[in-house]
């Protein structure tokens, strides 16, 4: 009785080779095979590489520069990149070489081909 949950297993004694199971034991049984096709990326990023990009970002920064990276999760790599500031008026800020978090990128656009046209639903006067 003075050895009760100490050095003992329950159900199998010490040095014993009885599978053990559970949460933390072996595998239980064939694994499946991971077999499975590689996850196309929904945006294929890499003919935007060394072109200048815009990024804007939750919260409303917004910033332009030449794409260097990329990753899986979007995380971006940008090279003379240039911040709009928009307060208290608008100016721009450069920045350099800059890493970019992608859960935080909301809108990527490149600049090449980029016009401004008018907004179609503004009331004419």
């Amino acid at each position: 009785m003075a050895d009760r949950g100490r050095g003992t297993f329950r159900g199998a004694q010490r040095g014993s080779s009885a599978p053990r199971g559970g949460r933390h034991g072996g595998p239980q049984g064939p694994q499946p095979t991971l077999d499975k096709p590689k996850r196309e990326a929904i945006l294929d990023l890499s003919k935007y590489v060394n072109a200048r990009i815009r990024v804007k970002f939750t919260g409303g920064r917004e910033v332009t520069g030449v794409l260097k990276g990329f990753d899986q999760l979007l995380n971006l790599v940008l090279d003379d990149v240039e911040e709009q500031v928009q307060d208290p008026e608008p100016r721009i800020r450069t920045l350099g070489l800059a890493v970019l978090r992608g859960p935080t990128i909301t809108l990527l656009s490149p600049v090449d081909g980029l016009e401004e046209i008018s907004n179609p639903f503004l009331a004419q006067e």
